[in-house]
This record gives structure tokens, sequence and C-alpha cells, in this order.
């Protein structure tokens, strides 16, 4: 009886051996398999996801077959815990291993925005605002200028605090090492000074060969003590940057003091007027030689420069001309 006994046991055993060695091998044919969606998926993660409401929308979205077999895959694998938020693109016909590789690894997709050269703090911010993933409220608008114009990458539930900090950190590192390897005798006392400058040369001129002379032709007036007389700085007198001026400048808008009218104040203007580019910056602090104090738009979108009063104003009245046949 005893020995019946045992066989029975060791049957029944080698039985569920078997029959538990095919449910794994059924189970691992499963999470193995192909998956159902022919393109490739890009899912989101919202941060502090469960492994069953990822399964669920992962179902909704065809990309898996099942809940179950998904949340046991992830659980037989160690990975419900360790599932990354974020949004993640899924390779066509990944697997549910496949799918658990990407959402465990968390290489995001990568997003961008580009702040162009020149733009003010407030017309960056707007950027970022309209910035699709980026999470939470605008952060209070930093200083004038300090802002570097740049493609910046981040990714989705980044926040809009932690995009303008880099932002920030870009110009205050490239600001810094510009500074560090600026030629000598400039008429510049600081980096500030050079970012200002560098602010009014953006807005000048859009040509980039053009750029170091436009420093140039600045540094030359404050060496000289004149006044920088900049259209620019006298738009921004009237902004703040906030909107753009809608129209041509006025004799009286020449006339009338702001701290930032450069035609009525001798030297820099207080804070920059614009976000500078790098290549903006570098102009300032590795100028063109030159002896020219004067320069105007010659119609071809850059300008025509002048080392006298006398030329310059002949170059003014060809502008001019142009002006009127443009008309």
């Amino acid at each position: 009886m005893t020995r019946r006994l045992f066989r029975a046991v060791l049957v029944l055993c080698l039985l569920t051996a078997v029959a538990a060695g095919g449910g794994w091998l059924w189970l691992s044919k499963q999470i193995s398999r192909d998956g159902p969606h022919a393109t490739d998926e890009v899912v989101l993660i919202p941060p502090g996801s469960h492994i069953q409401a990822i399964a669920k929308s992962l179902v909704q979205r065809g990309i898996v077959r099942s809940d179950m077999l998904f949340r046991l895959a992830g659980r037989l694998a160690g990975a419900d815990r360790a599932l990354k938020s974020g949004e993640f693109r899924i390779p066509a016909r990944a697997s549910m291993t496949g799918v658990l590789d990407v959402l465990t690894r968390g290489e995001t997709v990568v997003r961008t925005f580009t702040i162009p050269e020149g733009l003010t703090v407030t017309e960056a911010l707007e950027i970022v605002a309209q910035a699709e993933g980026l999470m939470g409220p605008l952060p209070a608008p930093p200083d004038e200028g300090r802002l570097l114009p740049e493609t910046y990458h981040y990714a989705y539930y980044d926040t809009k605090v932690q995009a303008v900090r880099r932002m920030e950190q870009a110009m205050e590192a490239a600001l810094a090492k510009a500074w560090a390897g600026r030629d000598a005798d400039l008429p510049l006392n600081s980096p500030e000074e050079a970012l200002v400058l560098a602010s009014i040369v953006e807005k000048e001129t859009g040509v980039k060969a053009e750029r170091a002379r436009v420093a140039g032709v600045f540094l030359n007036r404050l060496k000289r003590g004149m006044k920088l007389q900049s259209d620019p700085t006298v738009i921004y007198g009237i902004t703040e940057g906030k909107a753009p001026l809608g129209r041509e400048l006025t004799r009286a808008d020449l006339d009338t003091p702001t701290p930032w009218n450069t035609y009525a104040v001798a030297g820099l203007p207080p804070t920059p007027i614009a976000n500078p580019g790098l290549a903006a910056i570098t102009a300032v602090l590795h100028p063109e030689a030159t002896k020219d104090l004067y320069f105007v738009a010659d119609g071809t979108g850059g300008h025509a420069f002048a080392r006298t009063l006398a030329e310059h104003n002949r170059n003014v009245a060809k502008w001019r001309k142009i002006q009127r046949n443009g008309k």
C-alpha cells in the first residue's frame, strides 16, 4: 500500500511539472509574440502610473492584446515597478517583452523648441509657454537678455521652470566663456556690458558677415564718447520688449528720452534690449578692426558703412531714395 501511494504521488508530481512546463512555454510564446500594431506608436505614461493603468491603455491603443498577460509579464520580469513615465515610441509589432523593455529603459521621445536670436524675454517665454508637453506655470521672467537663443531638447512632462532655467544656465555659461577669451582694450567693463552691446548688434543686423563690423562701429563710438544712436534701443524704450512697435519711428520718438534712448543718453543703455545669440556676443568681444563710425541700411538687407559724417550723409541720401522708389 505504501509503495502504491508513493507511485501515485510521483505520477501526480510529474503531471504537475509537465503542466507547469507547458503553461510556462505557452506564456513565453504569448509575451514574445509580435504585437498587433502595424506602425510605430507613441504613448504617454503619466507620472505615478501603475502597471494596471498602463496595461489597460496599451490594450486600448491596440499595442498589446491582453492587459492581464502584460501585467503578468511585467511582474515575472520584475519590471512592474521599474516602468518609467514620459513619452515613448513603441516600434511596430513590438512584443510585450519589447514594450516592457522600452518602458523600463526610459528613453523618451526627444522634443525641441527653438528660441531665435533677437527675441525679448517676453517673446521667448511665449514660445516656452506654447511648447507641447512642458508642464506647470512659467517662472517669473528673468532679466532681459538672460536667455540664450538656441534649440533646446526636452521630454514630455518636463516643466516650464526647468526649461527656462536651462536657457538661463546656457547664457551664463556662454557669456562667461566668451568674456574670458575677449580681445584686449575693449571699452567694456563687465560681461553684463558686453551682453547689452551684443543685444544691440543682434537687433541692428541679421547679416552674419556684418556683425563684427557693426560691433566695431559701436565700440569706436563708445571710445570717442559719442552717443550710440541705435534705433532698436529707442524702440525698446517705448515697448520695453513687451510687443512689436508696429510702426515706423518718428522724430518725436528719437527726441523723447527714456533710459534706452541712445540718441538722448550717452553710453550703453541700462539693460539688454533682447536676447543676443552667441555670434553677436562673439562679435562684440572680437570686433572687426575698423575706423567706421556710422552705418545705414543699403537696400540689400545689409548696411553701408562710413568713417565720416559727410560720407554717412551721402549713404543716408541713397537709402532715402531707395525708400522713396520702393513706395
